[in-house]
């Protein structure tokens, strides 16, 4: 398959603009919370985790989104499956994790940010909109809306995005006002998510045909590629382009069944490890509440 995907040429494949993008952020926020921090108000450096997290971050953005698996998102569900669990699960808690505390009380305590983020990260509502709109996404017309134009295409994964962020963001929050939420509620909380979103997952999964026009149908297969292909590439292309099956050996409903369990089974993990977080934080929580021993009699003398 890399052989063949390499026809749609190097703007295709590695998105450059993306990539100068993803480099400047790195800059601004090597900037930003080093050498400059003391500008915005920051006094410790972001520690050495925190970069690490926030450079993943930006690695994981750039792979999902700018490398080959963004092309390949719109030749197989399964690539399309992996970028989002990626960009929605795994990208937002990096960056939640490696901003510094000092900069989350910057930005969000903008009279105009820090009203939409509480009412975004009230656990019932970020509960709710990430899961609906998750699986709102899936369904079939709107999914070959979100890739009718780049215009909606980015919005739809940008709302998408934020939606991902408000929904983990009260699990890891950084900022104390934000923590709400109890140990056992958290647990329910992850537990619910796991839940609410297994419906979109068994539609993929146990659905008896293909559902996706854009893995399907050479129209709107076309389409999907043009968010990412150049249109004279494109155009170049396709008196020979048939659609995905020229680029996997596995049939469109099997590729949309290891779609959904690859979802599914990356959303548990990922849930997993965020369980695994906040179990260890209350136990160790709960050992520095314990009193200490008292002293031994000779020791009081």
């Amino acid at each position: 398959m890399w052989l063949d995907i390499q026809i749609f040429g190097f703007r295709a494949l590695w998105s450059p603009y993306f990539m100068i993008f993803i480099v400047l952020v790195a800059l601004a926020y090597f900037l930003i919370t080093g050498p400059y921090r003391y500008k915005f108000g920051g006094h410790d450096r972001a520690s050495v985790k925190q970069q690490f997290s926030f450079y993943t971050a930006l690695l994981c953005l750039y792979l999902v989104k700018g490398a080959p698996i963004d092309l390949l998102s719109h030749i197989t569900l399964t690539a399309h499956m992996i970028q989002m669990a990626i960009f929605l699960l795994v990208v937002p808690i990096l960056i939640i994790v490696g901003i510094p505390v000092w900069f989350w009380k910057i930005v969000i305590n903008r009279p105009f940010i820090k009203p939409i983020v509480e009412i975004g990260t009230k656990p019932l509502i970020s509960l709710l909109v990430f899961n609906g709109l998750f699986s709102v996404y899936h369904v079939p017309v709107f999914f070959e809306f979100a890739k009718s134009s780049p215009v909606i295409h980015f919005f739809v994964h940008g709302v998408l995005f934020i939606a991902a962020f408000f929904m983990i963001f009260p699990l890891l929050s950084p900022l104390k006002e934000f923590d709400r939420m109890q140990p056992l509620l958290k647990i329910g909380y992850i537990f619910a998510n796991s839940v609410l979103i297994t419906p979109a997952c068994a539609l993929i999964i146990f659905a008896p045909e293909p559902l996706y026009a854009t893995y399907t149908q050479g129209g709107a297969w076309m389409q999907a590629m043009s968010l990412c292909v150049p249109g004279n590439v494109l155009q170049g292309l396709a008196p020979g382009l048939t659609g995905p099956e020229m680029f996997t050996p596995i049939s469109t409903l099997e590729d949309q069944q290891l779609g959904g369990i690859i979802m599914k089974i990356m959303q548990e993990f990922t849930y997993g490890a965020i369980l695994a977080v906040v179990i260890f934080s209350w136990f160790r929580g709960e050992s520095n509440k314990i009193d200490p021993l008292p002293p031994t009699t000779a020791e009081s003398h």
